[in-house]
């Protein structure tokens, strides 16, 4: 244990400059996934439009999203093109909170969202990739930490909104002081679109006016995110001029050793098949790969796009299903399940940070999967038990917290970081958390609110399914490599017996 320790330290140490800004720009990721959900209806009061029109912003952020997490990998190839494209994601998130308070028209706001998205999804990515590429085989206990800094984003977001948020309506029409909405039903409907707008159904019975005098202060909470998230950028340049990667760059000692630097030559062939998800469908590249190569990549990206759906939909509809029959939570109460539930998230991955290195990847994952679906099948029994809901939230939050980072860095030692495992899981899951939502979102609508459990049930023991089948594989995989080495070496011995 304390070989394995001091192992992990000096690796930690040969590449702290560059594992510290892939973790903070993860915190900027964070910091812009989790504000809109808060900060929707003042928003909506800015552009002065309907619930029904304010949603397609979610939608932009999140297609964008996934636009970008599949180009992330073209940026890859050199340390220069990694750290300007980091860069330019993270200045480009502080510039969409300072210009979100100057955005009157929802189109104009859906493109600026939509921009925020794609660098969203570029740095999911890079940051991902990288990480593997630094660390290989210990890249589970750095990816772990990696995605703690999401979590760290994403509580720290609606806390700073919270304080600047419209406690009754925000538009004043004509007639407001005889049917506005009461700073109750404002808390309710905030926490109902929390799920990316999914859940709209059953609103017509909040009165909120689009034409009259605008009165919020949401901008000061958009100006104060912009200044928290101005170091990130600023490190990343910082990082860059050390390096020598800006033309001011003066000779001083670069920060990170050689040893680092040689992992990113000025070519960018560094062995590794990364790339942009449509580079990862060239046919030279994958012309005499065994069947196995591929079922892995496809099995990998399933389970996460379960995974990260189930993350998404949960955060999204649990306060849907806390407020309506049987259980009739309050509206305050319910609000705190979905807080709960990503407090729990960014706990268990810091746990899984000591985790990772005292147990196995597929053990952690097994149990991970296994707690899953015994939370889930323990919220179905307990239906009726509103203990029992804030109980099973923060138990399902620790357990899929590792899932993400697990599978990614299980996959790609599996694969031998040769394919293109992170660009697929990153992209899949993206695709997940959007179109597994929207799937949980109508089967509420139509079947009730009790359908939102048994989905995200069926999603769990589905992907613990594949994630079997995974192994087994992974197996068939390990087992042509040995064969196809043993046939290699057995070929080379007659030549050198020959010469």
């Amino acid at each position: 244990m304390k070989l394995l320790d001091e192992r992990i330290w000096s690796l930690f140490k040969r590449n702290w400059p560059q594992t510290l800004i892939y973790w903070s720009v993860f915190f900027s990721f964070g910091l812009c996934i989790a504000f809109l959900g808060p900060t929707i209806l003042d928003l909506r009061c800015q552009t002065q439009s309907t619930l029904q029109q304010i949603t397609w912003v979610f939608f932009s952020q999140q297609f964008f999203l996934l636009v970008g997490s599949s180009m992330g990998g073209l940026f890859k190839k050199t340390l220069l093109s990694s750290l300007s494209a980091l860069f330019s994601c993270t200045l480009i998130i502080s510039l969409v909170f300072a210009i979100i308070p100057l955005c009157h028209h929802i189109v104009v706001l859906s493109i600026v969202m939509a921009l925020a998205g794609k660098a969203m999804g570029v740095i999911d990515t890079i940051a991902n990739l990288q990480l593997v590429k630094l660390y290989q085989k210990d890249s589970a206990i750095f990816l772990q930490a990696l995605h703690f800094f999401i979590g760290l984003g994403a509580l720290v977001s609606p806390l700073v909104a919270d304080p600047f948020l419209a406690e009754d309506s925000c538009v004043l029409g004509a007639n407001w002081t005889a049917n506005s909405s009461s700073s109750s039903d404002l808390q309710h409907l905030r926490s109902s679109m929390a799920g990316h707008g999914a859940a709209l159904h059953n609103i017509s019975q909040y009165p909120l006016h689009t034409e009259g005098v605008v009165v919020t202060r949401v901008s000061y909470a958009f100006w104060i995110m912009a200044l928290i998230n101005l170091p990130v950028p600023a490190a990343v340049l910082t990082l860059m001029y050390y390096e020598r990667l800006l033309p001011c760059s003066s000779n001083h000692p670069r920060l990170l050793d050689r040893s680092s630097l040689s992992s990113m030559s000025p070519t960018g062939d560094n062995g590794q098949g990364h790339g942009s998800l449509f580079a990862c469908c060239n046919p030279a590249k994958l012309r005499g790969r065994p069947a196995t190569f591929f079922i892995l990549h496809a099995l990998g990206g399933a389970i996460l796009f379960i995974t990260d759906g189930i993350i998404g939909s949960y955060a999204g509809f649990v306060y849907t299903y806390a407020v309506s029959p049987p259980l009739l939570m309050g509206h305050k109460t319910a609000g705190c399940l979905d807080s709960i539930f990503w407090a729990s998230i960014t706990v268990g991955r810091l746990a899984f940070i000591y985790l990772s290195y005292r147990y196995t990847t597929p053990r952690l994952l097994t149990f991970s999967l296994v707690g899953v679906i015994l939370v889930q099948f323990l919220l179905l029994i307990f239906y009726t038990s509103c203990v029992f809901l804030f109980i099973g939230t923060c138990v399902l939050g620790l357990c899929i917290s590792s899932v993400f980072p697990s599978m990614l860095a299980f996959t790609e030692d599996t694969l031998d970081y040769k394919g293109c495992a992170t660009t697929v899981l990153v992209t899949s899951a993206s695709t997940g958390e959007m179109m597994l939502q929207l799937l949980v979102g109508s089967v509420i609508h139509s079947q009730g609110s009790y359908a939102f459990l048994l989905c995200c049930t069926i999603a769990s023991f589905i992907g613990f399914c594949l994630f079997l089948l995974f192994l087994y594989v992974q197996r068939v995989h390990r087992n042509c490599q040995t064969d196809s080495s043993k046939n290699t070496d057995m070929e080379e011995k007659p030549k050198t017996g020959g010469s």
